[in-house]
């Protein structure tokens, strides 16, 4: 039986506000406004980035960004973004991927969807969005291929690390992480700088990777020029 649990006079007001949101924002990620806010202000035109699951952010970052991979296992759905990203002139900036999340051996981890982050090199990526499925393989393949200062943005991060949130489902201290995989992510972005979202309908998650002392500096001295 389907629960509603949920339907609290809390959840209610938030996913209405969330709707409105969307509504008027129809360009906008399928993200939280304040992590939406947050990136709107901090990328660069330079900047190169990743993200599994394509949609409305897949414009929305080609138009901010330098180059952006996108990874998406629906074909439909692949179809309709490869239209919408063509019309707007973003073709260039977009490597769009159709990928596949079978595997011979039944291991997610061999899928041609995960197996994509290998393309890139180590520390290659600016930022990494993980949005799709398989997210717990994402995440953790993923975390080398971010460079130093970049970032690693989770959506509905309450679902599978442990937080303090009032969005429902989500995963308390006490649970842990949701699953073995999830442990290991969490094993390393625990310590990492986070900046953590929430619309009281679901999360937003951003971990920024650590710095050396001099990169710091450099990176503050950039991002101020």
């Amino acid at each position: 039986m389907r629960s509603f649990s949920h339907l609290r006079p809390r959840y209610v007001v938030n996913r209405v506000r969330d709707k409105l949101y969307r509504r008027a924002n129809p360009g906008q990620p399928w993200l939280t406004c304040h992590a939406i806010s947050f990136l709107t202000t901090y990328l660069q035109s330079d900047d190169v980035g990743a993200e599994f699951g394509s949609g409305r952010s897949t414009s929305w970052f080609a138009l901010r960004i330098g180059h952006l991979t996108s990874v998406e296992h629906n074909s439909e759905w692949h179809g309709i973004v490869t239209d919408s990203i063509g019309r707007q002139g973003y073709s260039s900036k977009v490597n769009y991927h159709l990928a596949s999340i079978e595997s011979p051996d039944g291991n997610s981890a061999d899928s041609e969807y995960v197996k994509i982050i290998d393309t890139f090199d180590d520390e290659a990526l600016d930022f990494a969005l993980v949005d799709g499925v398989l997210r717990d393989h994402c995440a953790l393949r993923i975390i080398h291929k971010i460079r130093p200062g970049g970032m690693l943005i989770i959506d509905n991060a309450n679902l599978s690390l442990p937080c303090v949130s009032y969005s429902p489902g989500s995963r308390t201290e006490s649970l842990g992480p949701d699953g073995p995989i999830w442990s290991d992510v969490w094993s390393t972005l625990k310590g990492w700088r986070q900046m953590w979202t929430t619309n009281g309908v679901f999360d937003t998650a951003i971990f920024f990777k650590p710095l050396l002392a001099q990169q710091a500096e450099a990176e503050m001295i950039s991002r101020a020029a």
